[in-house]
């Protein structure tokens, strides 16, 4: 007598908001890409619920999740285990749900490797010996610096509207940068420098249909400006640094790069990142063409 098929491993993408995600369509395809049997979709998690609703998603099955905004920083405080370079962002976006017996949930932070794989894989940039500003001090930053200082840059500039989050971040990577060599400062917004080589800006300022919060003179025509956030969210970015001279991109390589760290850690094989890029960059442009 055969045994029952058994049932795909369940996975989410857990924020507020989720709505938009497009974190399971992403998976969904690196699934049968790889012949993997998994189903993934979103959890809404209350502001001010977050470990309970995780706990019950666990309880019900859960193998896995990623984490975006706002709870990085809580995701990495309830795992019982963290891979070094959640240790060093102390913010996690991937959580593997191991039995206590296997030693716990693991907390990993795979937003920096996505970051500078797409920047210099997907946009072909260099990094190394570049002068790059980075823009915000939260969750995103803190797990995009480590791997963009491991990337070699020249100087890398920090700024964030609150200063004391931004030195606290940076401190917590002064020796790693010492280790490779690169110069790391923390600037206000209105003194962090001219003419960078790179501008990443992981602010919520896009998502709350706020202006960049940093003089056009941070741009040098042919400079990369790259905004974090995709889709509607990131088109007033796009537009500002396009209108200065420099190369715009949006977030949407960074999130399916990092999504097949993701993938990686919970299923042991790494899924072909190009051709699920272009499949979502095709839907992308065409709900603007849509929304037009």
């Amino acid at each position: 007598m055969t045994s029952a098929p058994r049932a795909p491993d369940r996975y989410v993408v857990a924020g507020n908001p989720v709505a938009h995600s497009r974190s399971p369509a992403i998976h969904q395809r690196f699934a049968a890409q790889t012949d993997q049997a998994l189903h993934y979709e979103r959890l809404l998690c209350p502001l001010e619920a977050f470990e309970p609703t995780l706990r019950a998603f666990v309880a019900s099955g859960g193998a896995g999740c990623n984490v975006t905004v706002p709870f990085k920083f809580d995701a990495f405080a309830l795992a019982a285990r963290r891979t070094p370079r959640a240790e060093l962002a102390q913010a996690a976006n991937t959580l593997r749900f191991d039995a206590d017996s296997e030693g716990g949930w693991l907390a990993d932070n795979t937003d920096g490797q996505g970051l500078m794989r797409d920047i210099m894989v997907n946009a072909g940039v260099p990094l190394r010996g570049q002068r790059v500003l980075l823009l915000g001090a939260g969750g995103a930053s803190a797990g995009v610096l480590g791997p963009l200082i491991e990337a070699g840059p020249g100087e890398v500039i920090v700024a964030n509207r609150t200063r004391a989050k931004a030195e606290a971040l940076v401190e917590r990577h002064l020796a790693w940068a010492t280790q490779h060599g690169v110069n790391l400062q923390v600037r206000d917004f209105d003194t962090v420098g001219e003419r960078f080589d790179v501008f990443i800006n992981s602010t919520a300022a896009s998502l709350g249909g706020q202006a960049v919060p940093v003089a056009a003179s941070v741009l040098r025509p042919g400079s990369l400006a790259l905004d974090l956030m995709y889709g509607p969210a990131a088109r007033p970015f796009l537009h500002w640094a396009q209108s200065h001279g420099a190369v715009a991109r949006d977030g949407l390589g960074m999130l399916v790069e990092q999504a097949a760290e993701s993938f990686l850690l919970w299923r042991g094989v790494r899924p072909d990142t190009a051709p699920v890029l272009a499949a979502l960059r095709a839907e992308v442009d065409q709900s603007a063409q849509d929304a037009h």
